[in-house]
């Protein structure tokens, strides 16, 4: 295992070791951790404190080494979000930290939240698989129901007229 610099900085050093680590891919600070692909640019929050920002980086790269870019239902993110945390956690051992089993669950636990909310019938109540990207309809009441394509927006849920 390497050792981590002890500079001054120790995020600079920490993205630093993961550029030249992982020179397939960009590094840039951002408003919020994530992946591009289309840029093969991990962005990580410099606002955070060091150990969380390193987590969310680690996190992102581990979606760019699984080779994530898109994805086809709410389920298919809910896994890819835990199969990048387990490859994080991994991750992390080569920069000696570990990455709390906590925080992985919180972090899921607000994609479980949010899956939970979308699949709630706004009918009945009633809790259903997703049909198509957009839409899911309940086993109950067969009311169908869209959803937004973006993940980061409050789980709207809008009636289909049949």
């Amino acid at each position: 295992m390497a050792a981590m610099s002890t500079s001054n900085n120790p995020t600079k050093d920490f993205i630093g070791r993961l550029r030249s680590d992982y020179p397939q891919f960009k590094f840039k600070a951002g408003g919020q951790d994530h992946w591009s692909p289309k840029a093969k640019t991990i962005f990580y929050n410099s606002g955070e404190p060091a150990l969380k920002m390193r987590y969310g980086t680690l996190h992102e790269l581990a979606h760019a080494l699984l080779g994530h870019t898109t994805y086809q239902s709410d389920f298919e993110l809910l896994k890819m979000e835990a199969l990048a945390w387990e490859l994080a956690a991994k991750i992390a051992k080569k920069y000696r930290f570990k990455i709390d089993d906590e925080h992985i669950q919180n972090c899921l636990d607000t994609y479980r939240d949010w899956l939970y909310a979308r699949s709630t019938c706004p009918k009945c109540g009633t809790h259903s698989l997703q049909r198509d990207g957009g839409h899911y309809q309940c086993f109950n009441c067969q009311a169908v129901w869209s959803v937004s394509h973006e993940r980061f927006v409050r789980p709207y849920r809008r009636g289909v007229r049949a």
